[in-house]
């Protein structure tokens, strides 16, 4: 059991921790949740031991290992199996002893905790968890120093998970991975035998492999059973409650302060006026809450233009040899919103260049409408921003004749205020820097947006505010992304690059997670491309019945919402003598919420095979 007590610790004079406290049950996945700059990362440290706590303790039971990934492995001869092997560091030292240990009760007992720690097993266990996350046989014996620091990363990660810390703390672990890789770490540590604590903002990874959520907010720990949609469903609950709460004794503070305004002059009521002095003063302040920054983007409207806005026929496309892909006769519209899946390697970024413009066909053509605008977004490009410059000044060089008043509006429009302005790149964070970088790709107000790992670096309120700015935006998008929750929102139609194909993924999100999951035997299935039969008039008739019956199931739910939400802040609800009647209320409000879900999940699906029988 992890055990966190009382614990203060400040930086720079700014308090991260006041007496925070929280106790972690051994053998919990847990997420570790909270604004960007609360203290997430320096909570990692303290538990490691790197900082010294100002105050309170943190404990774990004895000889409990803690591991985490500090730092990228380094470059060297050493192959990427055998720097896994060396991160088991009990059994590397047991194995190099047992070459030079000559008394016969040491090899003895070095062969016995060999077998008890099942050491013989080990290089299976590690090529595993490196195929898992992305790695051929033929590349795990290949050199560290063969490999970029993004992969040098997953190597360091492959490390940790294979020696098995009593505690693994992971800091944002799928920032360097893609989807199957995310979604392969997700099933991974569902079934970690220890204790795991994950700062992450994949909502996804958020529901599907941890059970707990410990939320750091005004310098304070709160643990929370479940996984992060039943956190944010009781959280809000919370506040509900305690905004209420809050009206409630705002409303009480009024009357005995009136009362005392009233009558402290007048000598007959100086006694109870006195009293309700004392009243004041012993109440203690309950504090609302205060509202959650608003994050957003606000992408300019491209005009429409005639489709399609790109048409490939047997294209080909690579880098001077042989093609990485070949025969692409694939066509985007202006509405389209297209998720790219398939395994690191098979060519989704070499898709991307090719749309982009950044590539040319080898073979066969592509056109693109005249007046087609581009805008592309990948990883390696927030690494690319002027860092001695603000990010005022990087949109000044796009828009020279644009007064300042108007360029600032539209950082504003990104979620950078006007410090964030005025503030040198290289001290911004890493979400302000992604911020900047989607400012930049769209600026021009693309017809297509072309997205690569957008969501990196951001936390999960900006995710949303994505998800938000995408569902409104009116030109194409194309989109590679590890956060299965961004996919599923935003896009509509799923192509699959494999094999140096580009072919329509005809199941949904789920299907190809399981596939993924499954292993490699129902990989190598041949993907369905048939085009399905078109559905009659009278289908689509039904179809649209059943869309309109969710779309009123949800009216009236949120109607429901609303009724409750009103109840639940009157203050009244909250006197003595009430009973758990608040109590009652409070869980119809979940009831109705979690009735909410079902209903909006119901319509998705029922849209979906709407658009598909009208395609």
């Amino acid at each position: 059991m992890l055990s966190i007590k009382d614990i203060s610790y400040s930086v720079d004079g700014r308090p991260l921790f006041e007496g925070a406290s929280a106790r972690i049950p051994a053998g919990h996945k847990v997420g570790l949740v909270g604004r960007n700059g609360s203290g997430k990362t320096t909570l990692f440290r303290l538990i490691r031991g790197e900082l010294v706590l100002e105050g309170g303790d943190i404990s774990l039971p004895t000889r409990a290992r803690i591991g985490g990934i500090a730092q990228e492995v380094p470059s060297s001869s050493t192959s990427l199996l055998e720097t896994v092997l060396s991160a088991d560091t009990e059994r590397a030292e047991l194995m190099a002893e047992s070459e030079t240990a000559t008394d016969p009760h040491r090899i003895a007992d070095i062969q016995h905790r060999l077998a008890d720690i099942d050491a013989w097993s080990a290089e299976g266990r590690a090529a595993a968890i490196l195929k898992g996350l992305g790695f051929t046989a033929e590349e795990q014996l290949m050199p560290c120093s063969d490999f970029s620091g993004g992969w040098r990363m997953r190597v360091a990660l492959a490390g940790v998970l294979f020696a098995q810390p009593d505690l693994l703390l992971l800091d944002e672990p799928t920032n360097y991975l893609d989807l199957e890789g995310a979604l392969w770490l997700e099933a991974y540590l569902q079934k970690y035998p220890h204790t795991v604590l994950i700062i992450s903002h994949d909502r996804g990874l958020l529901n599907r492999a941890v059970n707990g959520i410990l939320h750091l907010e005004n310098k304070k720990l709160t643990f929370y059973q479940g996984p992060y949609d039943q956190f944010a469903r009781q959280r809000a609950e919370n506040r509900a409650v305690l905004a209420a709460e809050a009206r409630k004794q705002d409303l009480r503070r009024e009357h005995l302060q009136a009362f005392v305004n009233r009558f402290k002059a007048k000598a007959s009521k100086a006694k109870q006026a006195q009293s309700r002095v004392k009243q004041l003063e012993k109440m203690t302040p309950i504090t609302a809450p205060e509202e959650a920054a608003k994050h957003v983007f606000t992408f300019p409207v491209p005009e429409e233009l005639s489709p399609p806005i790109i048409n490939l026929e047997g294209a080909a496309v690579g880098y001077g040899g042989p093609p990485v892909l070949r025969n692409l006769s694939l066509r985007i519209d202006q509405d389209d919103r297209i998720a790219l899946l398939g395994r690191n390697g098979e060519g989704k970024s070499t898709l991307s260049k090719l749309l982009a413009g950044k590539l040319e066909v080898s073979a066969g053509h592509i056109t693109r409408s005249n007046k087609l605008r581009i805008g592309y977004f990948a990883q390696h490009q927030v690494d690319e921003l002027f860092i001695d410059e603000t990010p005022l000044q990087h949109i000044q060089r796009i828009r020279p004749n644009e007064g300042q008043p108007r360029l600032r509006a539209r950082l504003a429009g990104f979620g950078l205020g006007a410090d964030q302005a005025e503030t040198v790149v290289s001290r911004l964070s890493g979400g302000q820097k992604a911020r900047l970088s989607l400012l930049l790709a769209t600026i021009e107000a693309p017809h297509l947006l072309i997205l690569d790992e957008p969501t990196n670096h951001l936390d999960i309120e900006s995710r949303e505010a994505l998800v938000n700015a995408l569902t409104d935006y009116s030109g194409a998008v194309i989109l590679v992304s590890h956060d299965m929750h961004l996919l599923s929102l935003v896009a509509d139609r799923l192509w699959l690059v494999k094999d140096g194909a580009v072919q329509p993924y005809e199941e949904d999100l789920e299907a190809y997670r399981r596939l993924l999951l499954g292993g490699d035997e129902p990989a190598k299935e041949k993907v369905k491309v048939e085009k399905p039969k078109r559905a009659s008039r009278e289908d689509i008739l039904v179809l649209k019945a059943e869309v309109r019956k969710c779309e009123e199931r949800i009216g009236k739910l949120n109607e429901m919402r609303d009724r409750l939400a009103k109840k639940l802040a009157d203050p009244t609800l909250y006197e003595p003598g009430r009973g758990t009647e608040a109590e009652t209320w409070q869980k119809k409000y979940a009831e109705v919420m979690d009735g909410l879900d079902r209903a909006e999940a119901m319509w998705l699906t029922a849209l979906e095979k709407l658009e598909k029988a009208e395609a």
